[in-house]
């Protein structure tokens, strides 16, 4: 049957960070240095663990759990004393967890759309009203987070964020529409990918959708364009 979005392979790498993060790694793409740990060697060595963080990584870093989504599990380390908690509540949700450089970085998003020559959208930028883009940030109703679509970028960082959002949805080999998310060092203006969602939110008011209406593409035409990108895909095939 034809489908709208992403295939198994493509969905799955998306989902697992670790794996994610290879894929990009093995295409050459910008990211923030990152460890990969296992349930087993912290439970068998916290000491050692904690030791390659504060020697490869720093202060501050981010914990997350490998396959997870809406920023349930992760946490912002600004000392070290406070990693055991954060690593602990990452490992409540998985077996493996990642453990990133924080960089002083914007919340870049771009939206991506096609399946063999994909097309990017212009960018948005998430302002979070908080230390960092977290649960409570997406979804509670008090959140005062901002979604500012365009997002205020030069022309070249526009065109940055495009590039690097095509690269990483062909790296999966992704198809139909996507979002992918970047950040954007404050002093050096370098982009970074963060990750690929292969099933963004997509209501009309969902960033996906606002991003292509800043673009031109209207939410009832974008729709009929997905749904002709899973034919032409189910017929490649």
């Amino acid at each position: 049957m034809p489908y709208v979005g992403a295939g198994v392979m493509a969905s799955a790498v998306g989902m697992d960070k670790v794996t994610m993060k290879a894929v990009f790694q093995a295409h050459g793409l910008p990211m923030a240095e990152y460890l990969v740990v296992h349930r087993h060697e912290w439970r068998n060595g916290r000491a050692r663990v904690a030791a390659r963080v504060a020697e490869t990584l720093g202060f501050p870093c981010f914990v997350k759990p490998a396959n997870l989504g809406s920023s349930v599990g992760i946490s912002k380390v600004n000392r070290a004393e406070d990693l055991d908690e954060a690593v602990d509540l990452a490992f409540e949700y998985d077996r493996k967890i990642v453990i990133e450089e924080g960089l002083d970085a914007r919340e870049v998003e771009i939206a991506i759309l096609g399946n063999e020559e994909p097309e990017a959208s212009l960018p948005g930028e998430i302002v979070p009203d908080r230390e960092f883009y977290d649960y409570d940030s997406k979804y509670s109703a008090e959140s005062r987070t901002e979604l500012r679509i365009p997002a205020p970028l030069k022309e070249s960082e526009v065109r940055g964020a495009q590039e690097l959002g095509v690269r990483v949805f062909q790296a999966v080999d992704a198809s139909g529409y996507a979002r992918v998310d970047l950040l954007m060092d404050r002093k050096t203006g370098k982009m970074y990918v963060n990750e690929i969602n292969t099933i963004p939110g997509f209501t009309s008011t969902s960033g996906y959708a606002k991003m292509w209406e800043a673009s031109g593409l209207a939410y009832p035409d974008l729709v009929q364009r997905l749904v002709d990108l899973a034919l032409e895909r189910h017929r490649e095939k």
